[in-house]
C-alpha cells in the first residue's frame, strides 16, 4: 500500500509510522525551527536602509512554482535547500518592516517575543471563541480588557472587550450592534421592518473604507452614509455636526451611529470625541470610534489626551497589530455597556452554545463575535504586556510621535516642499514643489514620485488625496528611523522629481518637433 494510506491490522486501523516521520516529527520539527530561526535573526540583524524588492508577480509566481516538490504519490521526504530557499523568498519579497527605509503603511516590525508566542499559538492550534478550547487566551482576555480600561475609566463590572480578526471587522460587528439597539427587529424581520419614512442611516467624516463597505453589508447603503463636514486639520468640524444631522433628518434619514476617528488612515487625525459625545447623547445616536490606528495612544501618559471623551464612547475598536508591535491579527472591540455587547448577533447553536450559564461560559466570547474558530489573538499582546509592562510600548509610541512632529518643523523650513497638516501621531502628508514644477503640465508628479521611490528599493513610502490633491505620506513605525533618514528620503525625493521634470521636458520637445515635422 502507499505510504500515506491507513491500513488494517488486528481490526484496528493504523497511520503508517512514515506519516509521523516524514511531516510530525517532533525532532523534524525542532530542525526545521532552527532553520528559520536563524533566516530571521539574520533578518532581524540587517540595519541597511532598504525599501520594497517589487518584483514581477509572473516571475515570483514561476520561482514559487519551481520550489515545489514534483512527488504527487507518496510523502516527500523534506529537501532543506527548498525550505531554505522559500523562507528567503518570503523575507525578499516581504515589506521590510525593519529597515530605517520603510515609512510607508501603518503595520509594523514586531516585538520578536511576539512572534515566537505567535508560533506556540500556531503549534498548539487553540481557538479561543469558547472557554473550553483556549482557556488560557480567554483569561487572559478579561485580564487585558481590565488593564486597558485604567486608562478607559468604564466601571469594571459594566463594559465589555472581544477581540476580533481585524479592525474592519471590529468596526462592522459594533455597527451591528449599533443598529440592532436603534432598530431591534431588523435582526429577525429584515429591512422590511422598517417604515419608509426611517431610513437607518451613518454619519461619518474622514472614515476609513471598511465603514462604507460595512454600510453595504448591513444593507443600510452607501447612499445612507452622511459625510460630516470637516475643519483644517481634517477632524470632524464639531461646529457644523448638529446641522448636517438635522439636514438629514429632514431627507428621512435616521442617523443610528456616529462614527469617529482616532487617528484617520490618511492624515493621522483625532475627532473631537468628548463634544461628539454630548451630541451623540442628545440626539440618542449610538457613537462609534475607529481607534484602530490611534487607540494605543491611551498607553501613554503623554499623549492620552487626544482620546479625551473615549470614555463616554458606546464602542471604540483597536488594533494592536499597528502601534503595539504585535503580529496581526489583534484587534480590540470595547463596548460600554457589556450587555450591548451581545446585540451584534442573536443565534441557538446546540453544537457551541451552552443553554444554561456556568463558570466556563462567563469567559466565552463566541456569542460577541463573527468569528466561531478564532486564533488565541490576545496572547502575543498579554505575554509582552506580562513581561515588559506598558512602558515598551509607551516608550516607542511616544518617539515615534516625537519624530514625526520633527520631520514636519523640517519640512516647514524647505521652500520647495510644502506640509500639508501639522501631524497629531506618526503619520506626515505633504507635497514636492519644486520651482521648475508646473503642475498642470504634470498633474500626477507627486504619485509618479512615489512609483519611483518604491522601484528604487530604498525606501517605501505610499501616497493619499487630500481634497483632491495628490500628496506623499510617510507613517513612522519603526524605532530605528532617525531624523538623518528622513532628510535622506527628501534627498531622493529632490533627485527623482528632477529627473522626472527633465524627463517630461525631453517628451514635450521631442513631441513639439515630431508634431512640425510631421505638419503638412
Amino acid at each position: 500500500m502507499k505510504n500515506n494510506q491507513m491500513y488494517l491490522t488486528n481490526n484496528h486501523f493504523e497511520t503508517p509510522k512514515s506519516l509521523e516521520l516524514n511531516v510530525f516529527d517532533h525532532q523534524l520539527f525542532r530542525k526545521n525551527a532552527e532553520i528559520v530561526i536563524s533566516k530571521l535573526e539574520k533578518y532581524l540583524a540587517d540595519s541597511s536602509i532598504r525599501g520594497l524588492a517589487l518584483t514581477n508577480p509572473h516571475v515570483l509566481l514561476q520561482a514559487a512554482k519551481d520550489l515545489m516538490t514534483e512527488e504527487h504519490e507518496g510523502i516527500a521526504s523534506l529537501d532543506e535547500e527548498k525550505l531554505e530557499a522559500i523562507i528567503d523568498l518570503y523575507i525578499k519579497t516581504g515589506i521590510q518592516v525593519y529597515s530605517p527605509g520603510y515609512m510607508g503603511r501603518q503595520f509594523s516590525g514586531v516585538i520578536p517575543l511576539a512572534g515566537v508566542i505567535d508560533l506556540i499559538s500556531s503549534i498548539v492550534n487553540q481557538p479561543s471563541s469558547f472557554y473550553e478550547a483556549g482557556q488560557l487566551p480567554n483569561v487572559v482576555e478579561h485580564i487585558m480588557s481590565n488593564e486597558f480600561n485604567r486608562f478607559i475609566g468604564w466601571e469594571r463590572e459594566r463594559f465589555a472587550m472581544v477581540t476580533t480578526s481585524g479592525g474592519s471587522l471590529a468596526t462592522l460587528t459594533a455597527l451591528l450592534a449599533a443598529r440592532n439597539d436603534k432598530f431591534p427587529r431588523i435582526w429577525s424581520e429584515g429591512i422590511s421592518a422598517l417604515e419608509r419614512q426611517s431610513r437607518p442611516a451613518i454619519a461619518v467624516g474622514d472614515a476609513h473604507y471598511s465603514v462604507c463597505r460595512a454600510a453595504g453589508i448591513l444593507g443600510i447603503g452607501e447612499d445612507q452614509i452622511v459625510r460630516l463636514p470637516l475643519n483644517r486639520e481634517k477632524q470632524i468640524c464639531i461646529q457644523k455636526v448638529r446641522a448636517t444631522l438635522e439636514a438629514a433628518e429632514e431627507r428621512g434619514l435616521k442617523v443610528f451611529c456616529l462614527v469617529g476617528s482616532a487617528g484617520t488612515t490618511s492624515v493621522g487625525a483625532f475627532d473631537p470625541i468628548d463634544e461628539l459625545a454630548v451630541i451623540a447623547e442628545e440626539k440618542n445616536i449610538w457613537l462609534h470610534i475607529d481607534g484602530a490606528h490611534g487607540a494605543s495612544l491611551l498607553v501613554s501618559d503623554k499623549l492620552r489626551h487626544k482620546l479625551k471623551g473615549i470614555e463616554k464612547a458606546d464602542s471604540f475598536c483597536w488594533d494592536a497589530h499597528k502601534m503595539m508591535f504585535v503580529p496581526a491579527m489583534c484587534t480590540l472591540l470595547f463596548y460600554k455597556n457589556k450587555e450591548k455587547s451581545y446585540g451584534a448577533f442573536r443565534q441557538e447553536a446546540s453544537y457551541v452554545f451552552e443553554k444554561k450559564p456556568n463558570i466556563y461560559t462567563e469567559f466565552d466570547s463566541a456569542e460577541k463575535n463573527f468569528e466561531c474558530t478564532k486564533r488565541p489573538l490576545i496572547m502575543n499582546l498579554w505575554v509582552l504586556w506580562a513581561l515588559y509592562g506598558k512602558a515598551v510600548f509607551a516608550t516607542k509610541i511616544e518617539y515615534l510621535c516625537q519624530l514625526t512632529e520633527h520631520a514636519y518643523q523640517i519640512l516647514k523650513d524647505e521652500p520647495d516642499f510644502e506640509t500639508l497638516h501639522q501631524p497629531e501621531a506618526n503619520i506626515f502628508c505633504f507635497r514636492y514643489l519644486p520651482s521648475n514644477l508646473c503642475e498642470r503640465k504634470f498633474p500626477h508628479f507627486q504619485v509618479e514620485i512615489r512609483n519611483r521611490i518604491r522601484e528604487g528599493g530604498k525606501f517605501f513610502i505610499s501616497k493619499v488625496d487630500i481634497d483632491g490633491v495628490e500628496a506623499l505620506r510617510v507613517v513612522f513605525m519603526n524605532h530605528q528611523i532617525e531624523t538623518e533618514h528622513f532628510r535622506m528620503l527628501l534627498l531622493e525625493i529632490r533627485k527623482i522629481g528632477q529627473e522626472l521634470l527633465n524627463e517630461s521636458n525631453k517628451t514635450q520637445v521631442y513631441g513639439f518637433f515630431t508634431k512640425i515635422t510631421t505638419e503638412p
